[in-house]
């Protein structure tokens, strides 16, 4: 991935599949039986990348730039 870059991460245990990151950003978040999990450790630093994570009901993506969590947004 080129540009500047956030790291994705969904606590699979806090997971519980809605779809919601998949349907905001397909070609970032992918959904399997179980949980969804980001396609890459590194997302792009765009605005539906926080829009999935403030969409989580489970609240379990947490979007961060080094150590500064970035999303979801309070």
């Amino acid at each position: 991935m080129s540009g500047m870059t956030w790291k994705a991460e969904i606590d699979a245990g806090r997971c519980m599949a809605s779809g919601m990151c998949a349907g905001i950003a397909p070609d970032l978040f992918v959904l399997d039986e179980e949980h969804a999990r980001p396609r890459h450790e590194e997302v792009p630093e765009e605005e539906r990348v926080l829009d999935a994570a403030d969409s989580c009901p489970a609240l379990a993506i947490t979007i961060r730039d080094g150590t500064t969590t970035v999303g979801p947004r309070p």
